[in-house]
């Protein structure tokens, strides 16, 4: 009998999840955590200290894939040079774009600056729209809901728990929505380096002042630095940059304004949850306006 259990205790352990879900980035990770709760196993492929548009393939993200039901990938082309590569090689079709175990959050929702024209003079530029939508809570409360469908037509039988927790995530976002809209009314807006804060700060009804680089993913020069202290010189404002982006550009733009110059993370740490996720948007809208309680 003691046998027995074991053995059924084993089994247990093996089909405590009912989905393998591999998410390209930790936000995505932290939303199939949030929406697939036990029933889902997460492995997240990209570093949250990385910037995401500059990974290669490698082969440890072709074995995550290989076995992976699903994947949860953001889309709109922010992972175009490591994504397709690594899927290719893992051989798995269940997860190819057009199939079921193929998630994309950027479809699920309206993206800001889509149909800009596709010019590699212009810099990295997303025809589709900035994919960086995890910096929108309450876009990433509807992804939560489309990704809890997902889930649900792959595990049937699961389909009310992811729905319930998708629900349970929305309703957290609903919460502290106003509160960080109150705590940022008024504030002066920020100079960013690239454009992955935007939606943050379209959500809290802030300006974007300007971008450190001059066009996306070309780092900021001399003269641009110049050029943009005499556009914004005498008016307030913060300059806000990622651990991974080179501190000079930020911290020489400040020197010239005189502005606070802080430093965000962009992802959550690689095994987030829902709380460390409502932190990291608590560190952007503490440097967006500080010393505001």
């Amino acid at each position: 009998m003691r046998y027995v259990v074991i053995i059924l205790l084993g089994l247990m352990a093996q089909t405590a999840w009912a989905l393998n879900v591999v998410a390209t980035t930790a936000s995505m990770g932290m939303l199939a955590r949030e929406v697939g709760g036990d029933a889902a196993r997460v492995t997240v492929l990209a570093p949250p200290d990385r910037d995401p548009h500059m990974l290669q393939a490698k082969p440890s993200m072709m074995r995550a894939l290989r076995d992976a039901d699903l994947v949860v990938a953001v889309g709109a082309e922010l992972e175009m040079g490591w994504l397709p590569a690594a899927s290719q090689g893992a051989a798995n079709p269940r997860i190819l774009p057009g199939r079921p175990g193929y998630f994309e959050a950027a479809a699920q929702v309206p993206l800001l600056e889509a149909g800009e024209k596709a010019d590699r003079a212009l810099g990295d530029v997303h025809p589709a729209g900035n994919p960086h939508v995890n910096m929108d809570p309450a876009r990433m409360a509807g992804i939560a809901r489309a990704l809890a469908e997902r889930m649900a037509k792959l595990e049937p039988d699961q389909a009310a728990g992811f729905r319930q927790r998708a629900e349970r995530f929305a309703a957290a976002v609903a919460q502290r929505l106003p509160g960080w809209k109150a705590r940022a009314a008024g504030a002066p807006g920020a100079v960013l380096f690239h454009k992955d804060g935007n939606y943050l700060l379209d959500l809290l009804g802030l300006p974007v002042l300007g971008y450190l680089e001059p066009v996306p993913g070309v780092p900021p020069s001399a003269g641009h630095l110049q050029g943009l202290a005499a556009k914004l010189k005498g008016r307030p404002g913060v300059i806000l940059h990622h651990p991974y982006q080179p501190a000079r550009g930020p911290e020489r733009l400040g020197e010239l304004l005189g502005w606070p110059v802080r430093q965000v993370d962009l992802e959550p740490a690689k095994e987030a949850d829902a709380q460390a996720y409502f932190h990291l948007i608590d560190q952007w809208v503490a440097a967006l306006a500080p010393g505001r309680p």
